[in-house]
């Protein structure tokens, strides 16, 4: 089967930078910067460097810049800053890089970045330093000296290239340090993402995969995994209602990951297991595995059959619930990011023994850019709460109302009535589920997939994840 030639887009909130620098100009004595010129001291060269500038003053009194140079497109449109003795532009295509006593300084494409000397020296992408076919770092950090400096340095239209006091030389592209610097991280999501609620989603008109070509043609795998890592939530259509095609589908994607549970679980509401899922009854929105230290990534639901009334599936974005806390009382956010919590698992039915513990806060971010990667919601699971201090548990509990009444509100609920056929992947980190009370014969079939290998078929095929 033919691959399709739909043009694919994702939303991605990363921003390119594609701005060079084109020419470099030079102030002052033509002779001192030429490239063949060796820098005496750090020291000497700052009275240099203030002297060329007009004026002097003692070294010991201000933090200035060991070396201040600026490239831009333009060299018309420089201007002189009296007050600081700095080259600025009046472009945002200018370059400039600053050689503090701490750190390398770098303003590039409107973005101002600074770099540690261990950092630069430690992430040189040298034959000798990294090795290209494997992708992986030759060079020993430990031997590298922490209080190391750049000796010299040049620039070209696009490169740094930095000299270390052993000879060695260093070469970075300048996009490529604004993409890897801490303060473009900061600005940039980990994974693309679109947050809902019901009109969002709905409004989306997401369209599903289709059995056929999900399974032949890596184009429609693509899409899938597109909405999938934009929504929390795909589908795939016209699968056969069987526990063989199940498998089938969800490898397509990742590895399943085996858990008490098994590989692949087939169960109606018999309470085989000490499990609530096990029954007819509703089921609040939730997360699964939340007493797994590491909760389970992805979930598959496929309904085999139902011979009965009800049992349409919850789902809820938690991502958009949090983001309603962040903006509506950031400090409830920060509690819920920061206060670990248990949530445990105890089965004594039948054969089956299990005891099942996990911690970590509800929400679980990143520090750099304060972007929720997990979400860890589990009312029915949550054990006794005694990793917090009693004059914080009051507030734990406001928080933690806060955001089960945005997880609740109507608005936010999308419901799906899963028929055979249609197969349901989840995002466990980020989408809560539920359920309708129900009727009837009801036979659900699904899985657990491992989250690093779905990312891995994710970013094989050429999206950010």
């Amino acid at each position: 089967m033919q691959c399709g030639s739909e043009k694919l887009t994702c939303i991605r909130f990363k921003t390119e930078r594609s701005i060079g620098c084109q020419q470099l100009h030079i102030y002052g004595d033509p002779t001192f910067w030429d490239p063949s010129y060796r820098f005496r001291s750090a020291m000497s060269l700052a009275r240099i460097f203030c002297r060329l500038h007009g004026y002097l003053q003692p070294i010991s009194k201000a933090r200035t810049p060991l070396v201040s140079i600026l490239k831009q497109k333009d060299p018309t449109r420089i201007q002189h800053n009296e007050k600081h003795g700095l080259h600025t532009a009046t472009q945002s295509t200018s370059c400039q890089l600053q050689l503090q006593e701490e750190c390398l300084e770098l303003s590039y494409g409107g973005l101002l970045m600074h770099f540690d000397y261990v950092w630069l020296r430690d992430h040189c992408r040298s034959a000798s330093c990294y090795n290209s076919k494997t992708n992986q770092r030759n060079l020993d950090t430990a031997n590298v000296e922490l209080n190391i400096h750049p000796t010299n340095y040049r620039l070209d239209d696009e490169n740094i290239y930095l000299t270390w006091p052993d000879g060695h030389v260093t070469k970075y592209n300048l996009s490529w340090l604004a993409k890897n610097s801490y303060e473009g991280q900061k600005q940039s999501a980990m994974q693309p993402r679109i947050i809902w609620n019901s009109d969002i989603y709905t409004n989306a008109n997401v369209p599903s995969a289709s059995w056929d070509k999900f399974m032949t043609c890596d184009e429609e795998l693509k899409k899938f995994l597109c909405n999938f890592l934009l929504y929390g939530i795909a589908f795939v259509e016209d699968v056969p209602s069987t526990l063989e095609a199940t498998e089938n589908v969800s490898r397509r994607v990742s590895l399943i990951r085996e858990t008490m549970y098994g590989k692949l679980w087939n169960f109606t509401s018999d309470f085989s297991r000490g499990d609530t899922a096990y029954t007819k009854l509703a089921l609040d929105r939730h997360t699964d595995t939340s007493y797994f230290q590491e909760p389970c990534g992805i979930q598959v639901f496929h309904c085999l059959r139902h011979e009965g009334t009800g049992g349409r599936t919850l789902l809820v974005d938690g991502f958009y619930s949090a983001d309603q806390v962040l903006k509506k009382t950031p400090e409830n956010f920060e509690l819920l990011a920061r206060v670990p919590i248990k949530h445990e698992y105890i089965e004594n039915v039948g054969k089956n023994r299990n005891h099942m513990i996990g911690i970590g806060p509800l929400l679980n971010v990143y520090p750099w850019n304060n972007e929720v990667y997990m979400i860890r919601y589990n009312n029915y699971d949550r054990a006794i709460i005694n990793t917090v201090p009693h004059d914080v548990v009051k507030r734990w509990y406001v928080a933690h109302r806060e955001l089960t009444t945005e997880l609740r509100k109507p608005e936010n609920e999308l419901w799906v009535k899963l028929k055979p056929g249609k197969v349901l992947f989840i995002d466990n980190w980020r989408v809560m589920h539920g359920r309708e009370s129900f009727t009837g014969l009801r036979q659900l079939c699904g899985c657990y997939l491992t989250r690093d290998d779905i990312l891995n078929t994710a970013r094989s095929l050429g999206l950010q994840g």
